[in-house]
């Protein structure tokens, strides 16, 4: 249950008599109603207050929800009158809805003194310490308040609100806190109610006409005491749920990098000597660059440094071997390039915002007929990786489902020995690696790790029998993690 959902549950069974008990000493609701009635006449007698019409009987159909028979329906112009309405004829200190925090119903420390000459036009509403304002306008937004603070200025509210003065015998808190609860807001919101596209608005006539539940005076109070002891306590659930629902919400991409990160460090699947060592594999790979190099499919590099042991991140199994980059891969060959104005109509184009972020999807697929090319692309081959230079902390790297052209920013690449390719995008995914190529980059706005970096960039080789358990097993557990967001954040 969120914060507000609570508030929202508890301001109900405050309205509706299950807060709090209900005491044979107190009266009743119609006890109260008649004394209002009593009250209502004294201040017609003495000029305060201007004849009112009869108000409609409340029908059933009006009541939204059950009351203790101690309370009383009454309508919202039964219980509270207005002030009147005056043009300022001096200083004054001016109240509209831009002066109310809508996030805690509190009018904003800020106090807005206007000279008479400069009041705006909507600036007629008489109001004093006590009353509440309610924002006829989207009342959705709760937009409302008690004025709990004087000016030495007489005080005068926009016509955009509603400005209520409780009568003696009614707590404004109960009142207030009735207009804040989710059974008000459906009637003040109601299509019936409530009008307007941009900025929807429930007028007076309907405002007023709202039916509210009326305990007897003691009551309210003690309603109020206790919401007042309970909303505290829900402010302090609320930090901490937001805590929580941050969390949950990185819970699950946490799990996948430590998933990950135990993965290269070959943690994840147990190893077995019927895979061999991965010294074999190195030197497979070594003899295969040989003939690629005698056949000139490839050029010759200069040799990358052997590997110190304080370049070594963290320790891995006796049957793996660390290498880098550079030498299980043609990262440093040149990549063949074409020009736009040369490209099949029916090429695939591949650019950077076509790649999803951290997983590598690909959003759109879009060949060249479909979009205007210009400058010079990458050419690349289906099974190759996919590695973007450019703001590497994005991880957009992928294995090409097929041929295509790319961004210069991306490098595509093949690796040696029939390693898994899925084994080595997990790599330079990983955290390890994330942290170690971030540190790396040149470049403000546009950071790029460069050609000497990635081919120095030492990989965890496991046996290629691992390789293949290690993305299996990684496969299965993200898809477990999807699974698990899509029950938890759908």
């Amino acid at each position: 249950m969120t914060p507000q959902q609570l508030r929202n549950s508890i301001l109900q069974l405050a309205i509706e008599g299950k807060l709090v008990e209900q005491r044979p000493e107190e009266g009743t609701g119609e006890e109260l109603y008649q004394l209002i009635q009593e009250e209502k006449q004294e201040l017609i007698k003495v000029g305060k207050l201007k004849k009112q019409k009869n108000l409609p009987e409340i029908m059933k159909d009006e009541m939204p929800f059950l009351i203790p028979n101690t309370w009383r329906w009454v309508r919202l112009k039964e219980i509270v009158y207005n002030r009147g309405q005056k043009k300022p004829t001096s200083k004054f200190w001016y109240i509209d809805i831009s002066s109310i925090d809508n996030t805690r119903q509190k009018l904003k420390q800020a106090i807005n003194i206007i000279d008479a000459e400069n009041a705006p036009s909507r600036a007629r509403r008489i109001v004093d310490v006590g009353d509440i304002l309610y924002s006829t306008v989207r009342p959705y937004l709760h937009n409302m308040c008690i004025i709990d603070s004087t000016s030495p200025f007489e005080s005068i509210a926009s016509t955009g609100l509603a400005a209520m003065t409780c009568y003696n015998k009614v707590y404004n808190k109960y009142l207030f806190y009735y207009l804040l609860s989710a059974s008000f807001d459906q009637y003040a919101n109601s299509l019936e109610n409530s009008k307007g596209v941009a900025y929807p608005a429930i007028n007076d006539e309907r405002l007023y006409k709202a039916v509210i539940p009326l305990p007897p005076v003691d009551e309210q109070k003690r309603i109020v005491e206790k919401i007042e002891v309970i909303f505290p306590l829900i402010d302090r659930y609320e930090g901490v749920w937001h805590k929580l629902n941050e969390l949950n919400k990185t819970f699950p991409e946490t799990l996948q990098k430590s998933i990950l990160q135990e993965a290269i460090q070959g943690k994840l699947c147990e190893q077995k000597d019927e895979d061999g060592s991965a010294k074999e594999l190195i030197e497979k790979i070594s003899l295969e660059k040989e003939r690629l190099i005698e056949s000139g499919q490839i050029k010759k590099h200069k040799a990358l440094p052997a590997i110190q042991e304080d370049e070594i991140p963290f320790d891995i199994p006796s049957s793996w071997c660390w290498e880098r980059l550079g030498n299980i891969s043609t990262y440093n060959q040149t990549k063949p390039k074409i020009k736009a104005i040369d490209l099949d109509r029916l090429i695939w184009v591949l650019d950077l915002d076509d790649i999803e972020k951290n997983t590598g999807k690909i959003l759109r697929y879009v060949k060249a007929k479909d979009k205007k090319v210009s400058g010079e692309k990458v050419v690349f081959h289906k099974g190759q990786i996919l590695y973007s230079k450019l703001r590497p902390y994005l991880k957009k790297a992928l294995i090409a489902l097929e041929d295509g052209v790319c961004t210069p920013e991306l490098v595509p690449f093949d690796i040696f020995g029939g390693c898994n390719r899925n084994y080595i995008l997990s790599v330079l995914k990983s955290p390890y690696v994330d942290f170690g190529v971030n540190s790396a980059t040149y470049g403000v706005k546009m950071p790029r790790v460069g050609v000497e970096t990635m081919i120095n960039l030492l990989i965890p080789i496991p046996p290629i029998r691992e390789q293949e358990r290690i993305v299996k097993k990684f496969d299965k557990s993200h898809s477990l993690i999807q699974r698990f967001k899509d029950l938890v954040f759908v």
